[in-house]
């Protein structure tokens, strides 16, 4: 019989990726499909990559049943998020992937955000969606948010060493490449071929990037005390992935041990030999991260890097694991295929 899900705003990348995952689910059932302008087709007309699977017809949420619907997905643009999860049946269990409920403080989402929180009672109960770190609460969860790509690849590379007080807090510095799929699929003029193509540009410089709102949260409260970064993303054109290079103080070889002691046991982390570093290239249409440590010429420094595919470890695919641990499925179902190379 398996597991019943909706996917909700199934027209956009992160959308159309679940999909791809749960294909080769072998317990996970899709029974509906949602999304707004694209109501009326049919996925595989949106998406020809998805043509051979049997799919619902995309329709609008309120034409949608959630009768005997296990979890939903809920892949809708932030501040639309909150509405629409706030109507449906408690007994369904919800993955978001918005940014919604990533953030625990009211005043911090309207801060960042630009506007009040229209759910916080559900505010309250979202459990933070990053897997290896919060993996029993979010077996025990109704609702899960899904953490940002950029802050998911910072977090994989910068947490563990955090907890174990392997590096210095005060001069980290996370500069990030993010693939184009991360800005969505929307049409932006900045996303043109001939404005994109052939260059990298920075963006939400000097510390307005959203996304540095989930590192305040989430390494302040490891550290037991305020923890700020200095974080530059830029937009490089290639499709999927992202590649975080961290510059921290602290022993790389300490480092790297802290690495193999964090993650040894986990299924979709990868730790380099020390003195080898990760490529987007390594990691595409997977659910894997792969993290390198480099001693840095200077005595005292170490780089470290992080690679993911930014749609699927992290976004899609996280929301799957969890999903699963929700679903008291097997941990690491429907994602477990090999990266895509070349």
């Amino acid at each position: 019989m398996g597991k019943n899900v909706v996917i909700l705003g199934a027209s956009g990348y992160t959308g159309a990726e679940l999909v791809r995952l749960i294909a080769g689910h072998p317990d996970i059932n899709i029974v509906g499909l949602s999304a707004e302008r694209k109501a009326g087709q049919q996925m595989g007309d949106v998406f020809p990559h998805l043509r051979h699977m049997n799919l619902p017809q995309l329709v609008k949420i309120d034409e949608l049943s959630f009768e005997n619907v296990d979890l939903v997905f809920c892949a809708l643009p932030h501040a639309t998020s909150q509405a629409v999860i706030r109507a449906l049946p408690d007994a369904v269990k919800v993955v978001d992937l918005s940014a919604d409920f990533r953030l625990r403080d009211e005043a911090e989402y309207t801060k960042w955000y630009g506007l009040p929180h229209d759910a916080p009672d559900l505010q309250k109960i979202a459990v933070y969606g990053l897997t290896e770190f919060y993996r029993d609460d979010i077996a025990k969860a109704r609702l899960v948010a899904g953490t940002g790509c950029n802050a998911a690849t910072g977090q994989f590379a910068l947490r563990p060493l955090i907890a174990a007080g392997v590096i210095g807090l005060d001069d980290i510095v996370i500069d990030m490449k993010v693939g184009v799929s991360g800005a969505g699929r929307a049409l932006k003029e900045n996303l043109l071929h001939a404005e994109l193509s052939e260059g990298v540009h920075a963006y939400g410089v000097g510390g307005v990037h959203r996304h540095l709102a989930e590192f305040d949260q989430e390494f302040s409260a490891v550290a037991g005390r305020k923890v700020e970064v200095q974080f530059t993303p830029h937009l490089a054109p290639f499709n999927r992935g992202i590649l975080a290079t961290c510059y921290v103080s602290g022993d790389a070889a300490a480092i790297h041990e802290t690495f193999v002691s964090q993650y040894v046991d986990e299924p979709f982390i990868e730790v380099l030999p020390i003195g080898e570093h990760p490529s987007v290239r390594h990691v595409r249409g997977s659910n894997f991260c792969h993290l390198g440590v480099v001693a840095d010429r200077k005595e005292g420094r170490a780089i470290v890097i992080a690679a993911l595919d930014n749609l699927t470890k992290g976004s899609s695919g996280q929301a799957l694991h969890n999903a699963n641990l929700m679903l008291s499925l097997p941990e690491t179902a429907g994602l477990t295929m090999a990266p895509v190379f070349p």
